[in-house]
């Protein structure tokens, strides 16, 4: 089994994804838009993920490789893949599918709940908390794209997960994938992010708040052991 990772940035990373990958048996290659490295072809992948990073999916004057990716995301999908999209990959793949990517209402950044959504028809649910307390670092949002299902929601951003194609594609806007180091990258080199505003949290409360990071990666492994079980 193989799960390729399309990555935007160097800081953010599969996390324990990888490690989640490793303890199954998976070969894991990657494609680092950062470095210019190419993609790969569709069927040696059994699973893909798709990271986040700090672009926006239109900006593609300035991140000419956007146009590639998407093709291949949509050609994954297309092929009946396993998908899954974090935060700006959620983003892409709601694009891909027709939901709108609009600027939020409001940003999110910190540890803010989740409310898990139409959990008794959703494989890749199974076994997860009604709610969970869950890192955030985005602005904007999507629409829950046709025919998808909507699976997550928090009160600053209605729409925080779906599904598509009996469960075999999954959006998240929120990172159960960081580990500690994970989320200190990101404040090192986002930190002009982090605002006034009634969900953007301080730094002192989003280092306060790793203490939540195990339980998100270990529901981040039984999303991922839940996805591998669909047929």
């Amino acid at each position: 089994m193989n799960l390729h990772v399309l990555q935007h940035v160097w800081f953010e990373d599969p996390g324990v994804i990888q490690d989640w990958a490793l303890e199954n048996g998976f070969t894991i290659t990657s494609t680092a838009f950062y470095n210019n490295e190419p993609l790969p072809d569709i069927k040696d992948i059994d699973l893909l993920v798709i990271m986040g990073g700090p672009m926006n999916i239109y900006e593609e004057e300035k991140y000419s490789w956007l146009i590639d990716e998407k093709q291949f995301i949509k050609q994954a999908i297309d092929a009946g893949k396993k998908v899954l999209g974090i935060c700006l990959g959620a983003q892409l793949i709601a694009d891909i599918l027709g939901g709108k990517v609009v600027r939020g209402k409001h940003k999110e950044i910190g540890w803010f709940p989740v409310r898990f959504k139409n959990m008794e028809n959703s494989v890749v649910l199974k076994d997860l908390p009604n709610e969970a307390t869950v890192f955030h670092w985005h602005q904007d949002t999507f629409e829950i794209p046709p025919n998808a299902v909507h699976i997550a929601e928090s009160d600053a951003c209605s729409n925080q997960a779906f599904s598509y194609n009996y469960g075999k594609v999954v959006g998240l806007q929120f990172h159960f994938e960081l580990k500690d180091q994970g989320i200190k990258r990101l404040v090192e080199q986002c930190s002009d992010d982090i605002s006034s505003g009634e969900y953007v949290q301080s730094l002192e409360d989003i280092v306060s708040g790793v203490s939540n990071g195990a339980a998100n990666n270990d529901l981040m492994k039984r999303i991922l052991s839940n996805l591998m079980r669909i047929n």
